[in-house]
């Protein structure tokens, strides 16, 4: 990436790629949490579940691509960086439907 501010909330480099792993791993809790709710998911939480995994698929990709060893694009990287609030804004829109989160 290039110097400068990174992000909707133009952070540095290191807080924002804080933030991208908060994100990452927030997001994959709530698939996490889907996957494990004992009674079948209302098609509200389906719904949302499905935007969430539409809008982070660029920071998964990135993330994937990290865990087998192979560099991201400059083009993903951008992705990422445009998509990264809006992920995170879809993942509490999808804990936001759960019991618990009332």
């Amino acid at each position: 990436m290039l110097l400068g501010s990174y992000g909707e909330q133009n952070q540095t480099l290191a807080a924002f790629s804080q933030r991208v792993e908060s994100v990452f791993k927030f997001q994959n809790s709530m698939t996490n949490a889907v996957m494990l709710l004992e009674t079948e998911p209302s098609a509200a939480i389906l719904e949302a579940e499905q935007k969430m995994q539409l809008v982070c698929e660029p920071l998964n990709e990135y993330a994937s691509r990290e865990m087998d060893g192979l560099s991201a694009d400059f083009a993903l990287q951008k992705r990422v960086e445009q998509t990264a609030l809006s992920c995170e804004k879809a993942a509490q829109q999808l804990q936001n439907l759960f019991p618990s989160a009332h």
